[in-house]
């Protein structure tokens, strides 16, 4: 069964240029669009790589 993680999205929904990824949650368009059928271990792997992203 899918897990409910919530999304990283916080509805500021515009793709960096330079880095591909979304200004808002720091997503790549792809990790964007297949969130809901990834696995919890998936989106888990993603949001520790939101941290790096951040720095």
């Amino acid at each position: 069964m899918k897990g409910k993680s919530k999304s990283p999205c916080v509805n500021v929904c515009s793709i960096d240029a330079k880095t591909g990824y979304c200004q808002g949650c720091l997503r790549t368009l792809d990790e964007i669009a297949m969130w809901p059928q990834l696995s919890e271990t998936e989106k888990e792997r993603i949001v520790l790589s939101l941290e790096k992203r951040k720095q």
